[in-house]
Parts: structure tokens; sequence; C-alpha cells
């Protein structure tokens, strides 16, 4: 059996952690969540997912920038990054970041699961 594809999302509100992991499990992915996204790299390198989904507002050190150092790092410059925010310039924000893509919140189910399957070719 193919094992589950991986997504991790970065956001600092725990509702939307919590939907967004009873929706993805739902939909057959292992997911794992952070409200920081403070050593960005080593959380990432423990977990090696398949997408990303990074909020824009992060404590410390903002989605802009952890985006960057992903995109700056050899081994996980591959892995999509999809910026997601309730910011009116969502888009901006994620070709700023160097995103792969981006969701506007509120978002819905499906929107949530077009895009990882755009993104991951399932």
């Amino acid at each position: 059996m193919e094992k589950n594809k991986r997504v991790f999302v970065f956001d600092d509100n725990a509702e939307i952690l919590e939907l967004c992991t009873i929706i993805l499990e739902d939909a057959g992915f292992d997911i794992k969540t952070s409200s920081t996204s403070n050593n960005i790299i080593d959380q990432v390198m423990a977990y090696i997912p398949d997408i990303i989904f990074m909020d824009n507002w992060l404590p410390d050190v903002g989605g802009i920038d952890a985006t960057r150092e992903l995109k700056g790092h050899e081994a996980l410059k591959g892995i999509p990054v999809i910026y997601f925010s309730a910011n009116n310039d969502v888009q901006a924000l994620a070709a700023e970041a160097g995103a792969d893509g981006y969701l506007s919140k509120p978002f819905d189910i499906q929107e949530l699961e077009d895009i990882i399957h755009k993104h991951l070719s399932i």
C-alpha cells in the first residue's frame, strides 16, 4: 500500500490547525501542524512533508521569511509551499515569499483538497 502524502500546516490559529487536521486526515493525508515558524528548517526536516501550507501572520518569524528560508534550503526547496492567509493581498504576499501557490481564507474544503492534488499531481 502506498504511504499517505504528508502535509505540514503552519498557522498561529489553533482553530485553523484543528480544522485542517480534520479535513486532511479525513481525505487520507498525514498531517503535522505548528503554530510557529521558529526553527523552520529543523521543523520541516524532522517531518519531510510533501506539501506545506504557510500562514502569513506567524509569531516571531513571519510567513514570508519562513517561506524564503525553506526555498533557499537545498534539501527542502522542492517542497511546494502554499501561502494561505485572510489578507486581501494573499496573491502578492505569496509572490513576494516565493511560494508555489496560495489559498485565501476562509477557504472551502474542496479548494483545500484541489490545491493539494494540483501541486502533488494526485
